[in-house]
């Protein structure tokens, strides 16, 4: 998939694309637990256990040898089971309560070298100076060039008030320059809202915590008491990688009609295949119900929900929940596909496993695992193309993916073609990186001209990578008028 940007996260949040996590401690009321061990691999791996404690040329600890073969074990099924250690399963933890030790960046990989995607405010690197497009090019002077995108952001992970030293490249500079920052406890704010235009507000959703629907009341609230009588909001989850089911629950609730089926979930087992609805019990655990501050015009003002390659997991399931409802116009391009459930189950006090139990589906029945979701509108991430959005690594792209009822083999050969690829970077390559919500996002401006009425510059054929799902279908490449919204009220 070339060099460029396959991956992108905030440095120390180690999540896997959409991890839409479930927990549960009861860890073997599973379908096959009496089944009769195979004795004969057994006896296998205990001989392989055996030769490598006798015979390898240095001593291995026995904790190590186990460590890894459970992780080999659970790695082998799908690529998001996984065995988390006691560091992996802290980490885990951290991530989804919004904080995390690290320098404060959001990154992405470009020619090998670490690319800025844009400084946390007020974060460590915020105020070292660090600028979105900067490169680093070294840590602690080890160079960066050859390592993966999670080799790099584990170099700048640490301990509070340890320090990192990054060599800096920047476009226009001659020389690169040495900057020492020092890590501490970095909080993430998941959701942020302003107003773009009189009358229209724009909220994005980053990735869904456990103060996601607080930080969603809140802020809505806020933009509602200045500005009464808003006329079109825009949802943005492009490049919202997921997180937690209840937060995805939630904030779906807060826009549909109440009691509504937000997903449910198949799988093997019995308590895999569920049904999740617009109600207090799925999306809050406890304490005020976050949703009953927030402003009743979210049930009923008009919407558009931004989506691209890096939308995955839970921001697919507002996406097909609102998509479904015909609550709300979805607008960009074909998602990340993420549709499987990994459920937690520990192990011990401080390691689990994240075993892949079940598959998402729409309030409809459509099925989002390795398809995702296609949106009514496709418009690309700019007016000269796709940019960043072509290079992304989808679900359907990973090796041992669980397969999609509705996948189509083949169906993402496109995008791996050389040809395609160096198109793509030859147009990245002299373009400042995109701040999603400003002046110069060309989707933003169509999700605009969409509530006003004027033309939408949609997707140019060969960028469509499924039929629009069905609130709009436009000869793509071409501007149009979009279908009015349908008032959610029944």
């Amino acid at each position: 998939m070339g060099n460029k940007a396959k991956n992108a996260g905030l440095v120390g949040l180690g999540l896997a694309a959409g991890v839409a996590l479930t927990v549960q401690v009861s860890a073997w009321a599973q379908k096959g637990a009496d089944s009769p061990l195979p004795l004969e691999e057994l006896r296998q791996l205990a001989d392989v256990y055996g030769l490598i404690k006798s015979d390898y040329v240095v001593p291995v600890e026995d904790k190590k040898l186990l460590s890894e073969a459970i992780s080999g074990m659970v790695a082998s099924l799908d690529p998001h089971s996984v065995y988390l250690d006691q560091k992996s399963y802290r980490e885990m933890r951290e991530s989804v309560q919004g904080k995390f030790v690290g320098i404060g960046i959001e990154v992405a990989s470009e020619d090998g070298y670490v690319k800025i995607v844009s400084p946390i405010e007020d974060s460590p690197a915020y105020r070292a100076g660090i600028k979105a497009g900067d490169l680093i090019t070294r840590i602690d002077n080890v160079p960066v060039k050859g390592l993966s995108i999670d080799e790099a952001v584990k170099k700048m992970r640490g301990k509070p008030g340890s320090k990192v030293t990054l060599t800096i490249a920047r476009r226009g500079d001659d020389r690169p320059w040495v900057v020492p920052v020092t890590r501490e406890e970095i909080r993430v704010q998941s959701v942020k809202a302003k107003m773009v235009e009189p009358g229209y507000a724009w909220v994005r959703i980053s990735q869904f915590q456990e103060a996601t629907l607080d930080e969603l009341a809140n802020k809505t609230a806020a933009l509602y008491k200045d500005n009464p009588d808003i006329k079109g909001l825009v949802l943005d989850l492009r490049n919202d990688p997921g997180g937690l089911l209840p937060g995805a629950i939630g904030v779906s609730t807060a826009f549909l009609p109440k009691e509504e089926l937000i997903v449910s979930t198949k799988g093997q087992i019995e308590d895999s295949n569920k049904s999740y609805y617009g109600r207090r019990e799925f999306y809050a655990s406890g304490g005020a119900d976050p949703l009953a501050k927030m402003p009743a015009q979210l049930k009923t003002v008009p919407m558009v929900v931004l989506v691209n390659g890096g939308s995955a997991s839970a921001s697919e399931i507002v996406a097909g929940a609102l998509q479904d409802y015909k609550r709300a116009i979805v607008m960009g391009s074909q998602t990340f596909g993420k549709g499987s459930v990994q459920t937690l189950r520990p192990l011990s006090a401080d390691t689990a496993i994240k075993l892949t139990t079940a598959r998402y589906y729409t309030p409809k029945g459509r099925p989002i695992q390795a398809t995702g979701i296609a949106p009514d509108i496709a418009v690309e991430e700019t007016a000269e193309g796709d940019g960043l959005n072509a290079l992304r690594v989808r679900e359907a792209d990973l090796q041992r993916h669980l397969t999609g009822e509705n996948e189509k083999p083949g169906a993402n050969k496109a995008r791996d073609e050389a040809e395609q690829r160096q198109k793509a970077l030859a147009a990245l390559k002299n373009r400042q990186p995109l701040e999603l919500g400003g002046k110069d996002d060309f989707q933003l401006a169509q999700a605009l001209n969409h509530f006003k009425g004027l033309p939408v510059k949609t997707a140019k054929p060969e960028a469509v990578e499924a039929e629009p799902s069905s609130a709009a279908k436009a000869l793509p490449g071409t501007e149009t008028k979009p279908p009015e919204l349908k008032d959610s009220k029944k």
